[in-house]
């Protein structure tokens, strides 16, 4: 066994299958993650985490050793030596924070009850909870591991009635909002490969872009149309993540209302769902 795959081995024994948010039950060999169960949470195939263990797969990439520290729940020191045992660049300050920490797990974890995602300060999906992925179905598939802003301007699919008004406002607060991550993290390759590709390919980015408003988006009223339940009005708060910069979304909706009747019944679906 390779160090890599000595620490990969150590800190899957570490993480508990119900604090990962899996069932406990089953014969196990050691209390941790099994390295099926740590595939499924990082978006690996067994065999890669094989052979990362065992040594056999080299070089692996920035993006797989950060899907890791999420699903192993490493904390920020500790997914700067995997970055180093994996040879791969530890992220510095001024390049975008894409690592959720325990902390913020444990918040997600905490707020069950609502629909809850993280996203970084360029609006990269990184986490999403089951009622989360059940209220927006397959457009909740479409968002793991990608961008909010690209999905906004390019026309991705989505169950959230806008009006017109509503759809301005949301797309300038967007921009807003990603001009201040842009002018915070001047070196992340990977923002500014975004915001290039936004400018060239839609003409509503690029006129957003040009009026060079700085803020950052906290607030807004949303009504998604789910297939199961009809559509469910919620306030959709921005809450920021100290230390981090992390952006976590929350969905609640007005207790004792018929939207608060409709969530009750999707939250049903969802544990259904994912039980």
């Amino acid at each position: 066994m390779s160090d890599l795959g000595w620490l990969l081995r150590g800190w899957r024994d570490r993480v508990s299958p119900v604090e990962a948010g899996l069932p406990a039950g089953g014969d196990r060999r050691s209390p941790g993650l099994r390295r099926e169960e740590l595939a499924m949470l990082s978006s690996l195939s067994v065999d890669y985490i094989v052979r990362l263990e065992q040594g056999r797969a080299k070089h692996p990439s920035a993006q797989v050793l950060g899907a890791l520290a999420r699903a192993l729940r490493l904390t920020d020191e500790e997914r700067d030596h995997l970055f180093r045992m994996g040879g791969v660049a530890v992220p510095t300050k001024t390049m975008v924070p894409r690592h959720v920490t325990p902390g913020v797990q444990h918040i997600v974890d905490r707020l069950g009850e609502v629909p809850v995602a993280v996203f970084s300060a360029g609006w990269d999906t990184l986490l999403v909870n089951d009622l989360w992925v059940t209220l927006f179905g397959e457009a909740a598939k479409l968002d793991r591991g990608t961008n909010l802003l690209w999905h906004q301007f390019m026309g991705a699919p989505t169950v959230v009635e806008h009006t017109a008004e509503h759809l301005a406002q949301f797309r300038r607060d967007l921009v807003a909002d990603v001009h201040v991550a842009s002018s915070r993290y001047p070196d992340d390759a990977a923002l500014a490969s975004l915001i290039a590709r936004l400018r060239a390919s839609s003409e509503d980015f690029e006129r957003l872009w040009a009026t060079a408003e700085f803020s950052e988006h906290r607030e807004s009223r949303k009504t998604v149309n789910n297939a199961v339940v009809g559509p469910i009005t919620f306030d959709c708060d921005v809450l920021s993540a100290p230390g981090s910069d992390l952006k976590i979304v929350v969905y609640t909706v007005v207790p004792g209302s018929a939207d608060a009747a409709k969530l009750d019944l999707l939250r049903v679906s969802a544990v259904r769902a994912f039980a």
